[in-house]
């Protein structure tokens, strides 16, 4: 209980010296929060990206992008069992050819994990 305090007070120490840094202004105005700051930029770009009609279509299509680029964006595509099966279907012919060479790695597997070659 006594290290999460003290982990508490370091952090704060550091989010303070960082506002320090970042937020001195011009005059003697004092240190700027620098949260108080980034929620007003994104006030601002909003109220600009919400008066023109093509940045609100590019924002949308970032939003698409992101989507795309999730690695399990596949994995909740649900692909029917008919569709399975006509990929399996398909690949009928080459099944047995990689079902051999594959049987040929696992004979050949001890010459290759031998200490000559590694």
């Amino acid at each position: 209980m006594a290290a999460g305090a003290v982990e508490l007070r370091r952090l704060q120490w550091r989010l303070e010296e960082l506002e320090q840094r970042v937020g001195l202004g011009g005059g003697g105005c004092g240190p700027r929060k620098v949260a108080d700051e980034l929620v007003k930029v994104q006030v601002a770009l909003n109220n600009i990206a919400g008066k023109r009609e093509r940045i609100k279509i590019l924002f949308k299509k970032i939003e698409d992008v992101i989507k795309y680029l999730d690695p399990q964006y596949i994995d909740r595509m649900a692909v029917p069992d008919a569709m399975k099966l006509q990929f399996i279907l398909a690949e009928e012919q080459a099944i047995p050819a990689r079902a051999a060479l594959l049987e040929q790695v696992k004979t050949l597997q001890p010459i290759l994990d031998s200490t000559s070659i590694q």
